[in-house]
């Protein structure tokens, strides 16, 4: 959410930012209301005054004149009910156009209507070359016995993964791994609620707009998350931090949910887009600075970044457009990783710069160093996500056998083994 003093006083940008974020919000009408709501207020605060006034005075009034007095103060009381009444409404239609107004972008974002806008920056590593006809995850996973998508659809139905033996302890030790790696960083490590109150979805900016991909437990009226940044960006809501503790590091462990409902007949097979996940999510607190923010967003897409090449898989660096970023973002990057199976690289991690857009809807503050109340700034991306990281990780660590290599780094996190094969029948 944005102040309301920065709307109005960038209302045209604003415009601009919403059309090329693809929303819809109607900024001119906002306005209206907000000049509504201040003119009620005026009127409210001009009938408060004058009751003050003639409070005071009526202790030196005669009787008769505190008869008459009192009748126009009751007189007061009912028209200042009668505005604060009509303020109540107005003030609602205001908050929801105020929530759904989008944060401006970095100047280095481009302009595009969707994914097909993004820009590679960078690219690390090369596609592997193999000299033998590659199987997908989906044929090693089957052929090793490590992974079973047809028990889980007739367990969970469709986007439902079942990992077994070593594919469970491979996914078990890249994300215990990663746990290690993000805290030799100087991340404090959480393990965080996925059930959460509603006011953390809107207080992050995921409410309104993302309600289709969430799951809603009707019955007691809680959410699942689909991130844990949901439960890292409201753990200090409503709260004033002190800047000498700034910036907060997090790195925030959760199961994951998401209703992939706007991805009917998209990604279908394999581990690519399930509805259920295991995520490890860095998120950082910092001071109200854009330059930073900047820092801190490149040390989270540098975390990421390294994590890869420690896992010997190629990727790429995308600037996100706006069209691709969602309204809270003022500058995002996602790290695709490559994927033989695809024939191409897959979104693996994402990174946001939001500024103060998620604080001013958590009321996450700070005083600084004038002793003066600011708005944080808040910034997340990936640490890694699974089972889709595991598509790269097996298909190109594939052997000609069948087999898979596993990455160095991981060995030492599944008992020091090398290799997963076929289990051998015994004689």
């Amino acid at each position: 959410m944005l102040d309301i003093k920065f709307i109005r006083e960038n209302a045209e940008t604003l415009k601009t930012v919403a059309r090329h974020k693809n929303l819809d919000v109607d900024i001119s009408k906002l306005i209206k209301l907000d000049d509504d709501r201040r003119k009620l207020n005026q009127k409210v605060e001009d009938l408060r005054g004058k009751k003050n006034q003639v409070s005071k005075q009526i202790p030196e009034m005669m009787e008769s004149e505190k008869s008459a007095a009192l009748r126009e103060m009751k007189e007061v009381d009912g028209l200042q009910n009668e505005l604060e009444e009509k303020l109540k409404p107005l003030m609602e239609e205001l908050q929801t156009l105020m929530l759904k107004v989008p944060m401006y972008v970095h100047e280095s974002t481009p302009v595009g209507a969707d994914e097909s806008g993004n820009l590679e920056i960078e690219r690390v590593g090369e596609p592997p070359r193999f000299k033998f006809p590659p199987k997908d995850h989906i044929q090693l996973g089957n052929e090793l016995d490590i992974i079973d998508l047809e028990r889980a659809a007739k367990i969970g139905g469709t986007r439902s993964y079942l990992l077994k033996g070593d594919g469970a302890r491979l996914e078990a030790a890249v994300i215990k791994y990663a746990e290690d790696f993000i805290c030799r960083k100087g991340y404090t490590l959480m393990s965080v609620p996925v059930i959460v109150n509603e006011f953390a979805l809107f207080g992050t900016g995921f409410f309104p707009g993302a309600e289709e991909e969430t799951y809603h437990l009707e019955k007691d009226n809680k959410y699942l998350v689909g991130t844990s940044e949901v439960a890292l960006g409201a753990y200090h809501a409503d709260e004033i931090l002190d800047e000498k503790d700034l910036p907060i590091r997090m790195a925030g462990f959760s199961v994951c949910f998401r209703r992939e409902a706007g991805a009917y007949g998209k990604d279908t097979r394999g581990l690519y887009r399930v509805h259920q996940f295991l995520k490890i999510e860095q998120f950082i607190i910092c001071k109200n600075s854009i330059e930073e923010s900047m820092n801190m967003h490149e040390e989270l897409l540098g975390n990421s970044k390294e994590f890869l090449r420690s896992l010997q898989l190629p990727f790429r660096v995308l600037n996100i457009c706006t069209g691709d970023m969602g309204q809270g973002k003022y500058y995002m990057n996602d790290l695709e990783t490559w994927m033989p199976s695809r024939e191409n690289y897959g979104e693996t991690h994402s990174a946001s710069a939001l500024l103060d857009f998620q604080a001013r809807r958590l009321n996450l503050r700070y005083k600084d160093h004038d002793g003066k109340i600011q708005f944080c700034h808040t910034l997340n991306n990936t640490v890694v996500a699974t089972p889709r990281i595991l598509i790269p990780l097996l298909e190109i660590n594939q052997q000609a056998d069948g087999s898979i290599k596993i990455p160095e780094i991981l060995q030492p996190y599944m008992d020091n083994q090398q290799v997963i094969e076929q289990k051998r029948e015994e004689a």
